[in-house]
């Protein structure tokens, strides 16, 4: 997967005569769905400050929420709901993280990468922010949505790390590989409810980002890189207001 999502943005045309491509957002809590915008708050480890030009809207194109939406009854049966922390993105936060909080992060780590290298890493967890309407990033088009499970309006399931943990801890696949001689409790749990996320998401058609265990894409340029889709539905979007 992690070779599928590699260039994708050059890779994957965007089908602009395709009948989705200009459809238009809703907000996912009109749409009936649970979420905060995680970086419209301060209290949004590891940040721990609202980002500034973050929205408090969460916009999803309309066929993705129907989708969440159709997922979100069948979670209902047995007590769970999805749980949205980001949706489309203003591009001033795409670029805060991409240009200015991830390589200051890597570096106060002890990072020496730069040039390509420094690029690379900092683009395994930031798409670059772009103008370019032929390559946006993924949460540009509200086609890409960051989420989690919870206990219908409760407790969020444990998932074996922070909601943007940009680490080898938030990798899909992390509790998988993981050895069993240093498999916890912990990490059963986290293992099943990543798995138990996964495959509801697969199975209502979205391509999960092999690096983040909270972001799901459908209709965008990921998804159709990971899903082997001819080409795109979605480019950037057109946002009310």
């Amino acid at each position: 997967m992690r070779a599928a999502r590699k260039g994708f943005r050059q890779r994957i045309a965007i089908a602009r005569d395709n009948a989705l491509f200009g459809e238009g957002v809703v907000e996912a809590r009109a749409a009936g769905l649970a979420g905060e915008n995680f970086y419209a708050s301060d209290r949004n480890p590891p940040y721990w400050h609202k980002v500034e030009g973050a929205t408090d809207k969460l916009w999803v194109r309309r066929t993705v929420a129907e989708k969440l939406a159709a997922l979100n009854a069948r979670l209902g049966v047995i007590g769970l709901e999805l749980f949205l922390f980001d949706a489309w993105r203003p591009r001033a936060v795409q670029a805060y993280f991409h240009d200015v909080w991830m390589p200051q992060e890597l570096a106060r780590r002890g990072s020496a990468l730069s040039g390509d290298a420094l690029t690379e890493e900092v683009e395994r967890y930031w798409a670059a922010p772009t103008d370019n309407p032929a390559s946006p990033a993924p949460h540009a088009t509200a086609a890409a949505v960051d989420l989690t499970l919870r206990w219908k309006n409760g407790d969020s399931l444990w998932m074996g790390s922070l909601f943007d943990d940009v680490t080898a801890l938030a990798h899909r696949d992390r509790f998988e590989i993981l050895g069993m001689e240093n498999f916890s409790f912990s990490d059963q749990e986290a293992r099943a409810n990543r798995r138990l996320l996964h495959w509801l998401m697969v199975e209502e058609g979205f391509a999960g980002h092999p690096d983040e265990w909270w972001h799901f894409s459908w209709g965008d340029q990921m998804w159709a890189a990971l899903t082997n889709a001819p080409a795109a539905h979605y480019g950037e979007a057109s946002i009310p207001g």
